[in-house]
């Protein structure tokens, strides 16, 4: 995976940020919740990679089938990836560029240089 430059938020983001509701915030938080699962997180990784079969999840990522398809499913709950059946299978991906996004900039914030004067 390369990360790319992450941009801030433009002053009209912050706004937005500023006017969620309460019931907004609170699926924000569930989405995190489910993000803090370092197995979900794995898979979410994986899916950025391109659209993937449970079998081949759970092979590169040492999981079983029912537990990646269990994540899978919570996943796809929250919009965080988006599922194409193919003939028997559905192959997972990344449901958009805000997700991924979100992830590439966690990725670089624990990357990056701490200065912890």
């Amino acid at each position: 995976m390369t990360l790319s430059e992450p941009e801030g938020p433009a002053p009209d983001e912050n706004m937005e940020l500023a006017s969620l509701s309460h019931n907004d915030v609170t699926i924000l938080a569930e989405t995190f919740r489910l993000l803090g699962d370092p197995s979900r997180l794995k898979i979410m990784l994986y899916c950025m990679q391109g659209a993937s079969a449970v079998g081949e999840i759970a092979e590169n990522l040492d999981l079983s089938q029912s537990l990646v398809s269990h994540h899978l499913r919570l996943l796809r709950g929250a919009r965080l990836v988006k599922g194409e059946r193919q003939a028997k299978q559905i192959f997972y991906e990344v449901a958009d560029s805000h997700v991924s996004q979100v992830l590439l900039d966690m990725a670089h914030h624990i990357v990056e240089e701490h200065n912890d004067d």
